[in-house]
């Protein structure tokens, strides 16, 4: 009996994510002494510092380089270029006092999403508010912003597939920043004018978010100051945020007030603006403000920690840096009781008189990506297998690596609950809309159609991430159903009709859903994977249906989603095919978002391979790979994706039976082979 299906509802997946945060920090509470806190503490440096993807064991050579000096009244500023790890330099400025004597105190001033980055006006007027009050600045671009973007641009975007394009190597741009940031305190340290004793930091919105990180992790600054930036981590999953602020899973094991509390005993003041967005709002900074203020009571340094509020709007304003300067004086000079100080008069440098060079000539997020990610997949390159034996027993670890720490956790598998609504005929081809709860909170509408006919029948599940409406105009599925399979095509989460408002931001479609996935540690790649396993259940219990005959056919980039589901789900998935899939998560130019979506950049995930290497988890079963995108756009032809697949076709001759077909064109035959 038909029963009446839910309306698809585009607000469910921002609610499932936001219901499943809540769930995770349910049991927070603050730590009762100081012994519990010193336990967490470490407990949380450690889980931090792995989220944020791999350090490097030892500290490269600094390098640094004074590439020219701008002498002023009372000081000068430094252009400098120093290295953060091999290959990668950090662009900077460093604004020297000359009219006091002996080592002074020093601050690092870290921008946001200004457009200048570093030489940025409303950067340059704290470093030299900063610098004619006698501290010794240090000014740094963030990796990938300012003069360390790809090419020289004003208003460069560090963001979205940019830098996104580190995730799967394992890297994020807030470990780039953290790393850059610990260099950028040795070299301080480096400087004969600096008292190292007496180090600060701050910045504002995605500085203050770096301040935030670096005052935690790194005892030697003395005093913190985030600027619109401190909020809650629950709070950023109800906004669209730079890749730079997210630490994946960090909703697994802790809320922002500890992060904060990493800071104690040493200063902390919080500055927050009443007219900033929710993610910084006032009320959402007291929440992780009072945590943190309950870790500085146990250390009994309560007057070591602040909140002053702003009338104002996001940003880091004249009051809020006078506010500022008052604090470092306090706490890093010993004078005063932290009242502002009115800032002296600045006048600020033209931007192209702070530049280093005119071109990069340091890896920058695209190109550092793909230097990591070819160092991971050269491990199976290296490898030559001669036996079937030999890869069925690496398979087993690359499925157990490729579910456990990329994919999942993947919630447990339950029978399917589902509705079934009215059928609808026409030419013959019989439509029936379906309704699949994938998990609880997950409802997935889902189109069944086929040729009247009788027996059980092979079903083709189709995906397309653009949904399903865009999967039936494929033309696989006239030849599909005119050659007696059932075609399942499904609005998978967060896609389709389900597709959140105000998903995308820039070229990045599904910026918002990929991001706030990975606050609490469900990559969206691996939650549609088990979107494909709750619809593949549904169906294979149906008594139209014969479970051993069930293809997952991927479009564009659902092929990946595609060869993720076949990996997994080795006993369910019969045959696969993916059509014009993108071939390699590794480039050295920035994705085109033709060729790569954020919510298939999965954090590690070329620690078990590259798309070939995914593909070659289908053998010994049938997979097809008709037509392929490079990660800059461009239509593959037959050649180069025969090349492009040698591992593949290499894993499938251990096979002997192959079942392998590459070409550059749909046709009957794909339907044939499946």
């Amino acid at each position: 009996m038909a029963e009446k299906l839910p309306t698809p509802d585009p607000l469910a997946f921002d609610r499932f994510l936001r219901q499943h945060a809540k769930a995770l920090r349910a049991d927070d509470k603050a730590p009762a002494s100081k012994k519990e806190w010193e336990s967490r503490r470490e407990s949380l440096r450690h889980k931090m510092l792995d989220a944020m993807g791999p350090m490097p064991e030892k500290p490269c050579e600094l390098q640094p380089k004074i590439v020219k000096t701008l002498k002023r009244d009372g000081y000068r500023i430094e252009n400098i270029i120093f290295q953060s790890r091999p290959e990668v330099r950090v662009t900077a400025n460093a604004y020297v006092p000359t009219n006091v004597k002996g080592k002074v105190p020093a601050v690092l001033c870290v921008h946001g999403h200004f457009r200048g980055a570093r030489r940025d006006p409303v950067i340059q007027a704290r470093c030299l508010g900063l610098v004619k009050l006698g501290f010794f600045v240090l000014a740094v671009d963030a990796f990938g912003a300012g003069e360390r973007y790809s090419k020289q641009q004003w208003g460069s975007y560090h963001g979205a597939l940019y830098g996104s394009s580190l995730w799967p190597s394992g890297h994020t741009l807030l470990g780039m920043q953290v790393n850059d940031n610990r260099r950028a305190v040795d070299y301080l340290c480096s400087r004969p004018e600096v008292d190292t004793k007496h180090l600060g930091i701050t910045g504002a919105s995605g500085g203050g978010n770096q301040t935030m990180y670096a005052g935690a992790l790194d005892e030697r600054i003395q005093a913190v100051v985030p600027v619109c930036s401190v909020g809650n981590y629950q709070a950023y999953l109800h906004a669209a945020c730079c890749v730079c602020e997210v630490l994946p899973g960090a909703l697994t094991f802790t809320e922002e007030g500890d992060v904060l509390g990493l800071v104690a005993p040493r200063a902390l003041m919080v500055i927050n603006a009443t007219r900033d967005g929710f993610q910084f709002s006032v009320g959402e900074a007291k929440k992780s403000f009072a945590r943190a203020q309950a870790i500085f009571k146990l250390h009994d340094s309560e007057k070591k920690v602040k909140h002053a509020i702003f009338e104002a709007g996001h940003g880091y304003h004249k009051p809020m840096r006078e506010a500022m300067y008052g604090w470092m004086t306090q706490w890093l000079k010993g004078e005063g009781k932290g009242q502002p100080i009115a800032e002296p008069k600045i006048l600020t440098e033209k931007p192209e008189d702070l530049s280093c060079w005119t071109e990069p000539k340091t890896l920058v997020p695209a190109s550092f990506a793909e230097r990591e990610g070819k160092q991971l997949i050269a491990k199976h390159d290296r490898v030559k297998l001669k036996h079937r034996e030999d890869w069925e027993s690496t398979a087993v670890f690359m499925r157990s690596q490729f579910e456990k720490k990329v994919l999942g956790p993947f919630p447990p598998s339950r029978p399917t609950k589902g509705k079934a609504g009215k059928e609808s005929e026409k030419d013959g081809i019989i439509t029936q809309e379906v309704w699949i709860q994938s998990e609880p909170g997950i409802d997935l509408p889902i189109t069944f159609k086929v040729k009247k006919s009788s027996g059980r029948l092979p079903t083709c599940i189709l995906l397309d991430l653009e949904g399903q409406k865009s999967a039936l105009k494929h033309p696989i599925v006239d030849v599909l159903l005119r050659t007696g399979w059932l075609v399942v095509t499904p609005d998978l989460r967060a896609t389709g009709a389900l597709k959140p408002k105000r998903d995308q931001i820039r070229a990045a479609v599904d910026h918002n859903s990929a991001e706030h996935s990975l606050w609490v540690g469900r990559p969206l790649l691996g939650q549609w994977v088990v979107d494909v396993r709750a619809i593949i259940t549904g169906v294979a219990g149906q008594a139209f249906v014969n479970p051993r005959r069930i293809a997952v056919v991927g479009v564009n980039h659902a092929g990946i989603v595609a060869l993720c589901s076949a990996a997994i789900l080795e006993a369910q998935i019969n045959s696969i095919a993916c059509l014009n899939l993108p071939v390699s998560y590794i480039s050295d130019t920035p994705h085109d978002a033709k060729a790569m979506r954020m919510g298939l950049q999965t954090p590690g995930i070329l620690k078990v391979g590259d798309i070939p290497h995914l593909a070659a988890l289908s053998a010994p079963r049938s997979l097809q790979v008709i037509g392929g995108v490079s990660p800059s756009g461009e239509s593959l032809t037959k050649e180069k994706l025969v090349k492009r697949f040698d591992f593949t076709a290499g894993i499938y001759k251990l096979h002997k039976d192959s079942k392998l077909r590459i070409s550059d064109r749909v046709d009957a035959k794909v339907v044939k082979d499946l």
